[in-house]
C-alpha cells in the first residue's frame, strides 16, 4: 500500500478474512493469488503490481478483470529487499482467456536468484 500511496493512489484497506472468497468473487484463480486483493476503478489487482503497469492499464482501458504478480517476488513493490530483485512477470487477467504477459521485470542477475517467470 505504501508503494501505491507514494504514486499518488489513495488507498483504503478493507479487511476480510476469507482471502480465498474476495479473490473468488473477482474472478482470480488460486495459481495467481498473491498477498492482497484491490479494486481500482473497476479493474482487480492481485498482489504487488507496480504502480507504473496500474497507469498503464488505467490508461489503455483493455477489456479484462485486471492484472496479477503471483506469489511475493522479492524486489517487486513492497516486497524489496536491497538491490537483489527476482524475474517476475505482471499478469493480464482476462474473462473467457488465460492470463497473458502484461510486463516482466528482470533479476539483478544474483545467482541465487532460482525463481524465473513462467
Amino acid at each position: 500500500m505504501d508503494h501505491l500511496r507514494a504514486n499518488g493512489f489513495r488507498v483504503k484497506p478493507v479487511q476480510d478474512r476469507n482471502y480465498a472468497a474476495v479473490r473468488r468473487r473477482y474472478g482470480i484463480a488460486d495459481e495467481l493469488a498473491s498477498c492482497h486483493t484491490a479494486i481500482v476503478e473497476g479493474y482487480v489487482v492481485e498482489g504487488h503490481v507496480p504502480a507504473r503497469e496500474i497507469r498503464r492499464l488505467l490508461a489503455e482501458r483493455p477489456r479484462a478483470l485486471g492484472l496479477s504478480v503471483p506469489g511475493m517476488p522479492v524486489g517487486s513493490p513492497g516486497m524489496e529487499q536491497g538491490e537483489r530483485r527476482e524475474a517476475y512477470e505482471v499478469l493480464l487477467l482476462q474473462r473467457d482467456r488465460p492470463p497473458s504477459v502484461y510486463a516482466r521485470s528482470p533479476s539483478t542477475g544474483n545467482p541465487s536468484d532460482s525463481r524465473r517467470p513462467r
